[in-house]
């Protein structure tokens, strides 16, 4: 089980969604937590279109100073139909923003701790560097996720934030680059060779199918061949070049986390018999 985090340096990328959709099609439990500082969340505005109501993470902290956090942290989480992942929704305003800075240390210490023994914790971390950024949950991730578009503009944003996390990161510590639309106009090496840091995946520039995700937009219908012979918006949609960059990244993000536990329990595993000469 791992705690990743997804941030950007600047512009829009696409991280909500795209930690929506990871999570979406993520094979195990998996808990995503919208912790954009910038407010107004994503979530409800946008793939749930306004027809939910829900609290989210300001009631957190009325529950951390209950000394409740982890308790209610599992029975707050919102359950996305048709998928194994539930949702903590984030801050609905910039006012309510400001006064999350002291769950974030906290709050990082239980989703650890769920991610240690029961289920994986996507962090929706929204743009580095703004006011109230939730700089524990990137931290102490497992794994922190750069999201960016390979456009000159949003490398240029990208590079001093991908050089201040690659010199932060502890040996137990993933930095990755996740792009949105590799080749439009660079290409996923040339971006990872501009900013320093391995590329864990390319997510396809499809903004129809994306638009499931971030707005609430129904399944496109089939094309071409499904279309003819009839197929389901939901198998069509399940099989499109867009879902299947998305699984990949899961793919990538789950075997990258779990090599990292296999070099962290060969570092801290107690040497052999034999080997001490006992």
């Amino acid at each position: 089980m791992a705690l990743i985090t997804l941030a950007s340096a600047g512009g829009a990328p696409g991280v909500t969604s795209t930690g929506l959709a990871l999570a979406s099609c993520w094979p195990r439990r998996c808990l995503l937590v919208e912790a954009d500082p910038s407010g107004s969340s994503a979530l409800l505005a946008g793939f749930w279109r306004g027809t939910r109501d829900h609290t989210g993470v300001v009631d957190l902290v009325k529950a951390h100073r209950a000394g409740v956090l982890a308790d209610a942290l599992l029975r707050m989480a919102m359950q996305v139909d048709g998928t194994q992942a539930t949702v903590i929704i984030g801050s609905r305003s910039h006012e309510q923003a400001a006064g999350l800075a002291r769950l974030w240390e906290p709050l990082a210490g239980v989703l650890r701790d769920l991610a240690a023994r029961d289920q994986d914790v996507i962090v929706d971390a929204g743009r580095l560097g703004l006011e109230g950024s939730p700089t524990p949950l990137i931290e102490q991730a497992d794994v922190t996720v750069l999201v960016s578009r390979t456009r000159l503009a949003s490398v240029a944003a990208a590079r001093s934030w991908a050089l201040t996390l690659g010199e932060a990161a502890l040996p137990s510590h993933e930095v990755r680059l996740l792009l949105v639309g590799a080749g439009r106009p660079y290409s996923a090496g040339e971006v990872g060779r501009a900013l320093g840091l391995a590329v864990v995946g390319s997510i396809g520039w499809d903004p129809e199918r994306a638009a499931v995700f971030s707005d609430g937009a129904p399944l496109p219908p089939p094309r071409g061949v499904r279309r003819l012979f009839g197929g389901s918006a939901a198998a069509a949609f399940a099989g499109s070049g867009y879902q299947r960059s998305v699984q990949a990244a899961g793919e990538a993000l789950r075997a990258l986390v779990d090599r990292s536990e296999q070099e962290r329990a060969r570092w801290i595993a107690p040497p052999r018999r034999e080997e001490t000469g006992s």
